[in-house]
């Protein structure tokens, strides 16, 4: 199990130390990383998300189940999150950071170790935890922005953030072709698929360039409270949810160690593109990624005990 973690963890760790090599070294040029990022965020993360969602098998699963307790913690989450912000962060801007570091993950993790731990019983558990989770934490953290990031907004204007978002666009063209049944075209599915692929490796390199930015919050409170909410409220949350609910085997713990993931690198791209404490998230991407090395064994450890 700690090979599987590990094997999973170190590649990602590598991407952002060498895209934090490429900016101290000056290889691409300072203008490279503001055109990744807007890449990212308006093409590669939305392919990413589409495409997960579109071609996701939920055949025979407890989908209700498992969606119930996903949404059920994911909000409880966001609203201990919200309760807290004057704790853990100190302005709006950080406290963007902080959100995305307690509800977003990093579903490239938990596809994974899913699929290591159950073969394609996991792939399929973890495709109904990412129908729940994705839509709904993007949803979640345009509503943050629009009020924490600086600009109040008023509700017309954050339901049109909402509806604009690329992200959220992504999933719910993903939704939609799932939800009918049409699919992506065969023509177009290997293209979508492969504008996804991209999304990862080019947001990790954007994190690493991002590293030892000057900007407020990067004490240590923003950045434990982050990891600590990630690592153990959230998973604790999604633990009594799932006693209460009736949630259990397999189900129960895929849904589990997702809720216990680092968060993902789009929420560096989202805190770029919407206003966010850029900084901050991608040092909080950082430490959690490196975190997970240790908290996803004993996390495990305990679920499948």
């Amino acid at each position: 199990m700690l090979n599987l973690i590990l094997a999973t963890i170190v590649p990602i760790a590598l991407l952002i130390a060498l895209g934090r090599w490429l900016r101290t070294q000056g290889f691409l040029g300072e203008s490279f990383w503001p055109a990744a990022e807007r890449l990212s965020y308006f093409v590669l993360l939305p392919a990413l998300f589409m495409h997960g969602l579109a071609t996701a098998d939920l055949t025979g699963l407890p989908v209700f189940d498992m969606v119930a307790v996903l949404l059920l913690s994911t909000l409880i989450g966001a609203t201990l999150l919200v309760l807290c912000r004057g704790a853990v962060a100190s302005d709006g801007a950080s406290f963007t950071s902080v959100f995305q570091g307690g509800v977003r993950f990093n579903n490239y993790i938990g596809a994974t170790l899913a699929a290591g731990i159950y073969g394609t019983g996991g792939i399929a558990l973890a495709a109904v935890a990412n129908a729940a989770i994705v839509p709904t934490v993007n949803v979640l953290c345009v509503m943050v922005f629009a009020r924490y990031s600086g600009t109040r907004s008023s509700a017309a204007a954050v339901i049109k953030a909402i509806c604009r978002n690329p992200l959220i666009v992504g999933c719910a063209i993903g939704i939609a072709l799932r939800v009918t049944g049409a699919g992506l075209p065969a023509g177009i599915e290997p293209t979508v698929k492969a504008l996804g692929q991209a999304a990862l490796p080019l947001g990790l390199l954007c994190v690493g360039a991002a590293l030892g930015s000057s900007a407020q919050g990067l004490g240590p409170r923003p950045l434990l409270a982050a990891s600590l909410f990630k690592f153990v409220v959230l998973p604790l949350t999604t633990f009594g949810v799932c006693r209460a609910l009736g949630l259990s085997g397999q189900a129960a713990i895929v849904a589990i160690l997702f809720q216990a993931l680092p968060t993902a690198s789009s929420s560096y791209v989202m805190a770029r593109q919407m206003g966010g404490n850029a900084p901050l998230m991608a040092n909080i991407i950082a430490l959690q990624t490196l975190l997970a090395a240790l908290t996803l064994p004993v996390m495990l450890s305990l679920t499948l005990a």
